[in-house]
């Protein structure tokens, strides 16, 4: 098992590529059940939820193809669907792997997909996508940690009016795919409005898919007999970008966040910018300059998109632990999204939490410490503090890290970071 040990002090400087997002790829890699003709993806990130989904795809009879000529693209083509079950084994390693339910149904008319795993940070019910496949036709039963679905009548998927009780992205992407070939129209409100369901349904346009109103809150989408294989490029992950902007703020740094998309950052970079940052948007990508000291407090609310993105919270929280004053931080989300609460305590932190909510008073400065990760972007965020704190910290558990941040200790260490990722 791996550990990060780093010691902090230095003002971050330079570029940093901005890899392709995994919460876009994961879903773009399920489009390949839709279609028995190749599809080609560009920019996907190296990470271990990728690497995840890649197995459980090839598991149900995908054929997939490492690029010659980019190490970040891959060919993948699924002539024949030859196994509808997708194992407790891969499924409880990522969230995402309910993604590939809807199109095993929408193709094949039947799917055994587990229960899935993922970071504990709280209750992602998948009975938003259960419902709606359900309205679309499907029977659906739950055995023994199993989702178990079958079509009723015929063998398509029919298009249905949904309107999710809640947002969720998860939901919105799993039921455009099983959509595309559904027979008639499908019409979703109160959808996720993210950048990454965006990038999803122009994939599936470039498929023959007939789609509007993605971006909105309701999506449409006119279902077709059949999908052809196309071309597609992963969106820059703004979670990346919007992590590694923190990184320049919380260590008075300055980064040029190369291919980082400033639209998709709005409501993060409007608490940079609150806070006493410096933001220019060139050809390139984000210029983000820390404040002249410490920050200026600034309070956070959660939100689905375009609100301020609930993986950021705790990176922003290890971010105000710097500020002149006190902050407030609102969880809207998920309600067990505060477990690194504790952690950056440890390093000197004053964050008392109530309910879903977090006051985060400024402390003069935090001191390395062992620490431990508790899931993905907690992990990350106990990176930042380090990267802030006087001392050496050591985080333990960094097996989170991989699922998300594509070599991050090698890009922050090309811009001066004094960081190691070691084996115990």
């Amino acid at each position: 098992m791996d550990k990060i040990i780093l010691t902090g002090g230095s003002k971050l400087s330079g570029k940093i590529d901005i890899s392709g997002a995994k919460n876009a790829a994961l879903p773009l890699m399920a489009t390949t059940l839709l279609t028995n003709e190749k599809m080609f993806l560009e920019n996907i990130p190296r990470l271990g939820d990728v690497g995840s989904m890649r197995e459980l795809l090839e598991g149900v009879g995908v054929e997939i193809e490492d690029s010659i000529k980019s190490p970040r693209s891959l060919g993948l083509k699924c002539e024949k669907i030859t196994n509808t079950e997708a194992p407790y084994d891969i499924v409880r390693k990522m969230r995402a792997s309910i993604l590939v339910l809807g199109p095993l149904i929408a193709r094949s008319g039947r799917a055994r997909v587990s229960l899935p795993g993922g970071c504990a940070i709280g209750n992602r019910p998948v009975d938003l996508h259960l419902n709606a496949l359900m309205q679309m036709g499907a029977q659906i039963d739950l055995s023994r940690g199993y989702v178990e679905a079958k079509l009723t009548t015929g063998n398509r998927l029919h298009g249905s009016r949904i309107n999710f009780p809640m947002v969720s992205v998860g939901a919105t992407e799993n039921i455009m795919l099983a959509a595309s070939l559904a027979d008639g129209e499908t019409e979703l409100s109160n959808v996720a409005r993210e950048p990454e369901i965006v990038n999803l349904a122009e994939c599936l346009i470039k498929m023959g898919a007939e789609i509007e109103g993605h971006g909105t809150d309701t999506i449409r989408i006119q279902g077709k007999d059949s999908l052809s294989g196309t071309t597609h490029s992963v969106i820059a992950d703004r979670i990346e970008a919007g992590t590694f902007a923190i990184a320049a703020c919380i260590t008075g740094g300055k980064l040029e966040l190369v291919g980082a998309n400033f639209s998709d950052l709005r409501a993060v970079l409007d608490v940079l910018l609150a806070s006493g940052a410096r933001i220019e948007e060139n050809s390139f990508g984000i210029l983000v300059e820390g404040p002249n000291g410490n920050p200026d407090a600034v309070d956070i609310m959660t939100d689905p998109y375009p609100g301020f993105p609930t993986d950021l919270q705790a990176q922003v929280m290890a971010y105000m632990t710097r500020v002149d004053g006190a902050s407030m931080i609102t969880e809207t989300i998920f309600e067990n999204r505060f477990m690194h609460v504790p952690e950056l305590n440890r390093m000197g932190a004053n964050i008392n939490v109530h309910n879903s909510t977090a006051l985060i008073r400024g402390v003069k400065k935090l001191m390395g410490a062992p620490v431990m990760a508790t899931d993905l972007r907690a992990s990350v965020s106990l990176v930042l503090a380090g990267l802030a704190a006087s001392g050496e910290t050591t985080i333990n558990r960094i097996y989170h890290l991989d699922r998300g941040y594509e070599s991050l200790v090698s890009k922050l260490k090309s811009c001066g970071a004094i960081i190691d990722r070691v084996r115990v």
